[in-house]
């Protein structure tokens, strides 16, 4: 009696695309995104205890790591909202034929380093120096 060929699992059967990759940035990004809303905490309880804790706060936020963190975080939040645009579109049944698709998975990626750049910068010159 002949053995039946029994099923293999979906990730032996497909190559990898790039709505993978989309679809795991956009997961990653929404983690990443609660993990910010720690340090926006600590940023408005540090405001709410007064001039020293703030501006300990500040220098904590200031240093080289927190700001790779920060820009990370801005990046995040930009490209999470992009891609966000992008399935709200899905879900009225527009962009799902394969070169649209393409076409929107890119804009939403370079849209969102565009989108991080320009905020990062106009922050840094609203809070009056560089970021």
């Amino acid at each position: 009696m002949a053995q039946p060929e029994r099923p293999l699992s979906p990730f032996m059967q497909y190559r990898w695309q790039y709505t993978n990759t989309l679809s795991i940035l956009h997961r990653i990004t929404g983690v990443l995104l609660s993990l910010c809303f720690f340090v926006l905490v600590y940023w408005l309880a540090a405001a709410a205890s007064g001039p020293e804790r703030y501006a300990a706060a500040l220098a904590t936020l200031g240093s080289p790591l927190a700001r790779l963190l920060l820009i990370g975080g801005l990046f995040s939040f930009s490209y999470h909202f992009l891609n966000g645009i992008r399935h709200l579109f899905w879900d009225a049944g527009y962009g799902f034929e394969l070169p649209i698709a393409r076409k929107t998975g890119w804009a939403a990626a370079i849209g969102a380093v565009m989108v991080t750049v320009v905020l990062w910068v106009m922050l840094g010159a609203s809070l009056g120096g560089a970021p």
